[in-house]
């Protein structure tokens, strides 16, 4: 086999037994070895030929033994030990591959060189791997049990006691469980240490005193590659600081230094080599232990195909099988007494071992049944308390009784059950089984009970959130003084009720005071939550809630009738009650209040906000980085945080939002009070009339010696009110003094035009003769101020209308559109009478 730069492989130990000396000295060179310390693993494998064991060593270390060439067929491949480092594993370890035994080369009698080997490997490596073959379990050769028996004697005979690992390797896995492999293996080994003949000092002493057992399983290489690559990864990285303390030989004594290590390992195989005969059994006791293993065998192979045995199998498959127990004993009792029979004339000591093996592997065969018998009892027992429960619960009964009643009376019928499935020859304790059913009962107990607590606790916490979840909202949305403390007398009316009406329900479970407690502190932490949510939803719609606090009482006065902003309304206070509402909206949804702690969220907010400015620190405080807004900060006095809904900061910047967002509607009103103002104010000032009256009593006093001036005033008075009406004058100035003075001088004239064109009508005289009083009057009247008037009113409402913005028409005052509505009925009524 050639070597391999990393590994550095070579053959410690050659076929014929010679210990080559020069290659260890190589390899300890050139690995510096010597430089270790004690900080260095050695682990060997032993197992049957052609068991792959320098396959598992090649993917586990990353080592180049030489492996079969199973298209050339199955031959001794390793000859001797070989030996190499283990590559990339911490500490330095080293690998020994031994010669596999039961090989046809050496045949059956050259079994001397497999009992040094393996008697080396245990004395010289910390870790030993016995490779084996999953189908090969039970089997005595296969296992190496005899060779293992041979070596455990020998080595106490000849070598101090050092910690060994006996890492037993099974390979190509089957579909029985490890969970029911690894047990037999560890009783396997334990029956040899005990069977062992050992000396004085060490008659006593433990297997676990020399070496400690490790099993594991791999799947197999050919079938399933990929599985076996995984899994032998898994194992690599148990190597890893194997000597250090928890690792696969933490524990290990008596460890030669690394510098001392060859000279070590030539002189241990030279004491083995001078005892050839070292365990070489008595002739007669090896007769007996073959032949007495060979009938044991055989009653085992005559069991396994009985048709009592395979019916008894086959019938407990299904089900309960009743009369188990005794159909069983009868079996087994036939075989026992077949062997007694047959073995008589053995050697006692071999026979009786023997018998107890075969019981022992009998028991082992038929156990599987038994359980399955137990598991048919337990499930059906299990099944019927379920069903016992179910039927009490229907029928009202308590919950706590129905539980006793149902499994007291499933018990009683398992213990029954377990009495007539009793194996005579076997000491089977069916407790465990039992107190798994007891576990079962338990567990679905406990899960119904919670299911039924939870579906309880359910019921009242949807009949809590029913009862708080609109009342609460109610109550935020009216937001005042006493919004938290109703809510605080309807969380503790609805929340005592809920409880003292659960408490009924639950008696029957004969609960615990705890577990009372804890559930009935459940509700009520579930029935405050419900209000908590509610506070927080409310909290995020709070502008939208000022605002419409702000609106209605704004637009609305004390009898919830909307304003009309006549002029006489003191705009500023109601401007100022309006936000106090709000602002004591906002102090309401600030924080929690549940607790009736006192605090000063309210008295802040006002006394910060309400006169219409947020404080600013002076530029004295500005320069020494200091501030005096309390509302500067991320939390309330006397408020934990987690009662807190809206922080101070945050409720400064809603006020500023709230304010911005709410002014144009004061904006509105106050445009609105300013333009009913106008429109019903236009005599002049005062001081005005009575410079009027003392400039203008001459011009008086000249009328009322005149009368003819009075006339002609009378007359200029008439036509002035003729063009007033017509032109509409206030109207005209409604939008201002610029506009109107436009508006009216486009107009003056054909108004001017049309009533002089009317006067000349009337003064050609269009009567009939037919009634010619009658005409004169009805035109009088047609041409009376009052008539000429009305007839002008329609031009002059529809091109008013039509100058009119939206804005206009949105906020002028409830006068004006009186005035409109007014105006366009005396036009429809002028209108007919023209028409007729």
């Amino acid at each position: 086999m050639g070597q391999n730069e990393d590994c550095c492989s070579t053959q410690l130990i050659d076929g014929n037994g010679e210990f080559n000396v020069e290659g260890l000295d190589n390899f300890v060179k050139k690995t510096k070895l010597s430089d270790c310390g004690l900080s260095y693993a050695v682990v060997a494998i032993m197992g049957p030929q052609s068991s792959g064991k320098s396959t598992l060593l090649n993917h586990l270390f990353h080592t180049s033994f030489r492996e079969m060439d199973a298209f050339a067929g199955r031959s001794q491949t390793t000859k001797g030990i070989w030996m190499a480092r283990c590559v990339g594993i911490e500490p330095f370890t080293l690998a020994m591959d031994l010669e596999g035994t039961d090989g046809r080369e050496r045949g059956e009698d050259d079994t001397t060189f497999e009992k040094q080997s393996a008697l080396f490997a245990l004395a010289v490596a910390d870790i030993v791997l016995i490779n084996m073959w999953c189908h090969d379990i039970g089997r005595e050769q296969a296992a190496n049990k005899p060779l293992l028996k041979t070596v455990f004697q020998v080595m106490m005979r000849l070598f101090s006691p050092r910690k060994t690992t006996l890492l037993f390797v099974i390979r190509d896995k089957t579909k029985t469980p490890f969970e029911r492999l690894e047990p037999l293996l560890r009783e396997d080994i334990q029956k040899i240490w005990d069977l062992v003949r050992k000396p004085e000092e060490h008659k006593n002493t433990p297997l676990s005193e020399f070496f400690n057992v490790e099993v594991v399983a791999l799947s197999s290489y050919e079938a399933k590659e990929e599985l076996f690559m995984q899994e032998v990864a898994e194992l690599r990285q148990r190597f890893f600081h194997s000597i250090s303390p928890g690792g696969l030989a933490g524990d290990r004594r008596g460890v030669v230094p690394a510098s001392g290590f060859s000279f070590s390992s030539q002189q241990i195989w030279k004491v083995i080599k001078e005892n050839r005969d070292l365990d070489l059994p008595a002739h007669k006791v090896m007769v007996a232990t073959v032949r007495c293993e060979e009938i044991a065998n055989e009653k085992l192979r005559h069991l396994a195909t009985d048709e009592g045995w395979l019916d008894l199998q086959e019938a407990v498959e299904g089900g309960p099988v009743p009369g188990f127990g005794k159909k069983l004993s009868s079996i087994l009792e036939k075989y026992f007494s077949e062997y007694d029979a047959e073995a008589i004339y053995f050697d006692e000591g071999v026979r009786k071992e023997k018998r107890l093996q075969l019981k022992s592997k009998a028991l082992d065969f038929v156990y599987s049944a038994y359980a399955t018998m137990l598991g048919h009892l337990r499930s059906n027992a299990l099944e019927s308390f379920k069903i016992r429960l179910e039927q009490s619960l229907n029928q009202g009964e308590g919950f706590a009784k129905a539980v006793r009643d149902s499994q007291q009376s499933c018990l009683l019928v398992f213990d029954k059950g377990c009495e007539d499935a009793a194996v005579k020859q076997a000491s089977w304790d069916a407790s465990k089984i039992r107190e798994k059913l007891c576990r079962d009962i338990d567990s679905h107990t406990l899960s119904t009970q919670t299911a039924k607590l939870s579906e309880l606790t359910a019921n009242y916490e949807k009949r809590l959130t029913q009862a708080l979840g609109e009342p609460v909202e109610s109550l935020f949305e009216a937001g005042g003084k006493e919004t938290w403390p109703s809510i605080r007398t309807l969380l503790k009316r609805e929340t005592e009720t809920a409880v003292r009406d659960f408490l009924d329900v639950v008696t029957g479970f004969e609960l615990d005071h705890a577990t009372i407690d804890a559930t009935v502190q459940n509700l009520k932490n579930d029935s405050q939550s419900v209000v908590e949510k509610k506070a927080r939803e409310e909290a995020a719609k709070i502008l939208i809630r000022m605002k419409d606090r702000f609106s209605t009482v704004f637009s609305h006065d004390k009898d919830s009738m909307p304003r009309v902003w006549t002029g006489k309304e003191d705009i500023r206070a109601i401007t100022k009650d309006a936000r106090a509402e709000a602002l004591s909206l906002l102090s309401v949804m600030a924080a929690i209040r549940l607790d009736e702690r006192p605090d000063k969220i309210e008295s802040t907010l006002f006394s910060s906000l309400m006169d219409g400015t947020v404080s600013v620190a002076s530029s004295r405080n500005r320069s020494l980085g200091t501030s005096s807004d309390p509302l500067a900060s991320s939390s309330w006095e006397e408020v934990p945080p987690k009662d807190v809904l809206l922080t101070p900061v945050q409720c400064k910047s809603l006020w500023r939002q709230f304010k911005s967002e709410t002014e144009y509607t004061v904006t509105q009103a106050i445009s609105a009070q300013e333009a009913h103002k106008r429109n019903n104010n236009w005599l002049p000032p005062a001081w005005a009339i009575v410079l009027m009256i003392v400039l203008g009593f001459n011009e008086f006093m000249m009328l009322l010696k005149n009368p003819l001036y009075l006339l002609g005033f009378f007359v200029a008075f008439l036509v002035s009110k003729a063009l007033w009406v017509q032109l509409d004058i206030p109207r005209e100035f409604q939008h201002g003094a610029l506009a109107g003075v436009l508006s009216i001088t486009s107009k003056f004239l054909p108004t001017v035009m049309n009533l002089l064109r009317k006067l000349a009508e009337e003064a050609q005289g269009k009567t009939t003769t037919e009634a010619p009083e009658h005409s004169a009057s009805q035109s009088y009247r047609q041409q009376s101020p009052t008539n000429a008037i009305s007839s002008t009113i329609s031009e002059s409402v529809s091109s008013n209308i039509s100058s009119l913005d939206d804005d206009d028409a949105e906020y002028s005052s409830p006068a004006l559109v009186q005035r409109r509505n007014v105006s366009n009925v005396q036009e429809t009524e002028i209108t007919q009478m023209q028409t007729e």
